[in-house]
């Protein structure tokens, strides 16, 4: 498993809780794409994707609001919003 951490355009609009960006673990990048489109994205077309950190230590993520709102990053699926788990 991979943890990724994605970070998007904000314009025109992102889903809610995504700005600071959204956390997925998955098998590889295109599994982390498919869920993010399906669960973040309800299935429509992504964001604008400006930087993907693949592997991402999530010791250095936002310490006032990234890291006291994360998931289970050790497992499969979305862990940054809450809200999204897959």
């Amino acid at each position: 498993m991979i943890r990724y951490w994605f970070e998007f355009k904000n314009y025109p609009k992102v889903p809610p809780g995504t700005r600071m960006g959204c956390g997925v673990t998955a098998f590889d990048y295109e599994d982390a794409l498919a869920m993010l489109k399906e669960k973040v994205f309800n299935g429509g077309n992504l964001a604008h994707i400006i930087c993907t950190k693949e592997n991402i230590d999530i010791s250095t993520l936002d310490a006032n609001h990234v890291l006291p709102n994360i998931g289970l990053a050790n497992k499969r699926g979305i862990w940054f919003p809450p809200g999204y788990d897959y």
